[in-house]
């Protein structure tokens, strides 16, 4: 570990390479134990060297954004994450929009709507990075990344860089190519539309105001716990299922939105997840309805 370490600080900064580093301060549900290693590169080359210098190792490696999706343990990781967090440059190039994976959605929505880009508007509230929802083909209001993305670029797994066009991203419901392989994305370019700035204002205004009105924005959450069943909504099953305000420790089932696993304030991993499974059991005995969580959950018990 001492050598790898010395191997990354040729490369990083030091402040930027995290030993034992508690990751309930990296992630929206605010709970989660430490990590072995946690690497913030600030640039892409940064994050290209490094990648190869973890990869030359045996110990494993997690790639995350802002952990906007992430359910880590209360024992938490054993081995390297690697945030990328910090890549947010963004160019313009007419209706194309060339942006980095670190970027919040809601910073990219604002800057297409200064530039009068129209297509990004669905967006502008859902939490978390462009990577992340680029990876997870996030959507809301009828819109999905898919539908706007023109090629991302990424490090493969033998280090290389390549672009893929949209066609190969194996974009679905919550998928994409990201999570098949063990690629890094480090670019993404976008096909927006020119707009009316007031158009796009009031439609993303609309749009985050109905999040406001629905979500339990003010608790620590990953956002939708589970996917979408086919012919079903999750958020239904799990209240017709008895479960809204349901507590498990200080993890709780929304009352404001029963699609939601919320933070109270003093939960644990294991009463997340613990909660979690009550439901998907519940559903599954009344309806016959297996849940799937959105949530990645990763690290130890």
């Amino acid at each position: 570990m001492e050598e790898l370490i010395k191997k990354l600080n040729a490369v990083m900064a030091s402040e930027n390479i995290r030993r034992n580093e508690p990751m309930k301060n990296y992630t929206s549900f605010k709970v989660g134990g430490p990590v072995d290693i946690l690497l913030m590169p600030q640039t892409k080359q940064e994050v290209a060297e490094a990648l190869s210098i973890c990869r030359d190792t045996d110990i494993s490696l997690y790639i995350m954004g802002n952990g906007s999706n992430l359910l880590v343990q209360d024992g938490g990781v054993r081995g390297i994450i690697l945030q990328t967090k910090a890549l947010k440059h963004v160019e313009i190039d007419g209706e194309t929009l060339m942006a980095e994976p670190g970027i919040t959605l809601k910073d990219l929505a604002d800057i297409a709507l200064e530039e009068k880009l129209t297509g990004l508007e669905f967006a502008s509230g859902i939490p978390g990075t462009l990577g992340g929802a680029v990876t997870m083909n996030a959507g809301a209001y009828d819109g999905e990344m898919k539908n706007i993305v023109a090629s991302i670029e990424v490090i493969d797994e033998n280090g290389n860089l390549k672009t893929i066009p949209v066609e190969a991203c194996d974009f679905g419901y919550r998928t994409s190519v990201m999570q098949k392989y063990g690629w890094l994305l480090i670019g993404i370019n976008l096909n927006l539309r020119k707009g009316d700035y007031n158009e796009i204002k009031n439609k993303m205004m609309d749009f985050n105001a109905r999040r406001q009105e629905k979500q339990p924005l003010e608790y620590p959450s990953a956002g939708s716990t589970f996917r979408r069943p086919e012919g079903y909504y999750a958020g239904k099953l799990v209240q017709d299922a008895g479960f809204r305000g349901y507590c498990i420790g200080g993890a709780q089932v929304s009352e404001k939105h029963s699609g939601f696993v919320i933070n109270k304030g003093d939960a644990t991993a294991a009463d997340i997840l613990e909660l979690i499974a009550t439901i998907q059991a519940g559903v599954k005995e009344k309806f016959g309805v297996e849940l799937a969580t959105e949530v990645i959950v990763i690290g130890e018990p």
